[in-house]
């Protein structure tokens, strides 16, 4: 279209000035062709700019949304544990004359490392909703007497017995979900004066994950 315009006003020049060199009036007769070429073209660039417009919208919304997703897969921490009483061997944990957190040693995963095996004690790194879980396999004498707690900052959340039976080799389990504060701390605590049983088949777990961020 550009290439229109110039031929049909250098056409026209060129007419001119013959026109000027024979003594007549300068034509008038392409001004009406010029006219509708500029017009077309201004079209076609109105157009163009229309359609720039609503690509840099585009990309715009795009970049946003590539925005969220990298604050979503990058921004949140990967926090998930699970761990089992016994490392080795086999026996009784406890009785303690005090309630006491069980340290579940043999570690199955600690992604973010906030899993301390060697205290039984996770520590929240991040405000969240996170998810828990544990399970209990009562002693082996004749009575059983197992009481575990899961606990959030040394307050009892949920727990499981098994106490005041005739019978032993009992399981149970219990879980829940709540919100922690970065630094928030939970673990497993076994009653004062309580005992539990594991050995290598690891009945007695606890296991914990980040579910998202507040």
């Amino acid at each position: 279209m550009q290439t229109v315009v110039l031929l049909l006003l250098i056409s026209c020049a060129v007419n001119g000035a013959q026109d000027n060199l024979n003594g007549a009036k300068p034509a008038q007769c392409c001004d009406g062709s010029v006219s509708m070429a500029v017009g077309a073209l201004t079209e076609k660039v109105a157009n163009l700019m229309d359609k720039m417009t609503q690509v840099e919208a585009k990309l715009d919304q795009t970049e946003t949304e590539l925005t969220q997703l990298k604050s979503i897969t990058l921004g949140t921490p990967k926090v998930a544990f699970s761990a089992s009483l016994t490392e080795t061997g086999s026996g009784n944990t406890g009785p303690f004359n005090i309630a006491t957190p069980l340290k579940y040693k043999k570690v199955f995963s600690n992604f973010g490392s906030n899993y301390n095996p060697a205290t039984g004690i996770f520590t929240a790194p991040t405000k969240g909703m996170y998810f828990f879980r544990f399970s209990m396999f009562n002693n082996l004498e004749e009575h059983s007497n197992s009481i575990v707690s899961l606990t959030k900052n040394g307050q009892r959340v949920v727990s499981v017995s098994d106490t005041s039976r005739s019978d032993n080799r009992d399981m149970g389990s219990n879980a829940a979900v709540f919100p922690l504060e970065a630094g928030d701390t939970v673990y497993v605590e076994l009653a004062a004066n309580r005992l539990v049983y594991d050995d290598t088949m690891n009945y007695n777990t606890f296991t914990g994950f980040l579910l998202f961020t507040l």
